[in-house]
């Protein structure tokens, strides 16, 4: 992470960033954040990001009225601009302060916004994955939005590190194929590309959203032997952009020409394939 951020409205050193101790965003992670790719300077998919954002803070209860679409983008595009990030990411997070019902304060009601910067997250020219053990909810309130309580998704993700791999596939309660720990999952069956639907608990991620835009794929709720079956695999997420996984479960894996590799180009709001069924 870059070492200036943005938050409430002025850029400064990430250590002078404070949210109340006993406000809701610390004592339970009552948040909600994304992660933006940044490509030549600009964030990539602004709008399905910025929609995401008010649909999760909606459903959580956060009051966003005080932050506008424009104040925000403007703020995203300073830090971008003042940490000199050309290519590489941006979170933005919203943080709930206000006084928590269990654990009453004198604080006002406030929602916080901070906006970081950082490098792209490596990929693995050897990329490996697992199937976790730790199963999602579909029926949690917070199975499909990105909230700041992401602990159930780092323990998986650490625990696949201890073990030598760079992401795991989480199944849910029904044992239906959801979406790796930070990213979503697409993979090939013969010619078909498929991923899990919304009804599995998966995370509606904007990348995905944008494959979806622009490849045929079908979404499917399917058990991990499908998965296990499958020609090729990559992940897609904002930090990744799209991944091929090399290796799943052991099973060396395919896919090095698929045109979803391409799909994020060098110039991604001029996006390579376009799907003219949708």
């Amino acid at each position: 992470m870059h070492s200036a951020i943005h938050f409430n409205g002025a850029i400064g050193a990430a250590t002078h960033a404070n949210i109340p101790a006993l406000s809701p965003a610390v004592l339970y992670g009552k948040g909600v954040f994304t992660t933006i790719a940044v490509y030549d300077g600009t964030p990539f998919l602004w709008e399905k990001h910025w929609r995401r954002l008010t649909h999760d803070g909606k459903v959580l209860g956060i009051d966003l009225t005080e932050r506008s679409e424009e104040s925000v983008r403007t703020a995203l595009d300073e830090i971008v601009s003042s940490n000199s990030v050309s290519d590489g990411r941006a979170r933005i997070t919203f943080f709930d302060e206000s006084p928590s019902a269990v654990w009453p304060s004198d604080s006002e009601a406030a929602t916080s916004v901070l906006i970081t910067t950082g490098d792209r997250r490596p990929v693995s020219k050897d990329f490996k994955v697992e199937i976790s053990q730790a199963r999602v909810s579909s029926i949690s309130r917070t199975a499909r939005i990105k909230s700041c309580n992401y602990l159930d998704n780092l323990l998986a993700y650490e625990e696949a590190e201890r073990q030598g791999f760079n992401e795991a596939i989480r199944l849910n309660e029904r044992g239906e194929v959801t979406s790796g720990c930070m990213a979503n999952v697409f993979w090939l069956e013969g010619e078909k590309l498929c991923t899990p639907s919304l009804m599995t608990g998966c995370l509606a991620g904007t990348t995905r959203e944008f494959v979806l835009e622009n490849l045929e794929v079908e979404e499917v709720n399917v058990g991990k032997e499908r998965i296990e079956a499958s020609e090729a695999l990559f992940l897609t997420s904002s930090g990744l952009g799209v991944a091929r996984v090399s290796e799943l479960s052991g099973r060396r894996l395919g896919g090095q020409n698929h045109p979803i590799l391409g799909l994020i180009s060098a110039n991604p709001a001029q996006p390579k394939h376009k799907n003219t069924n949708t």
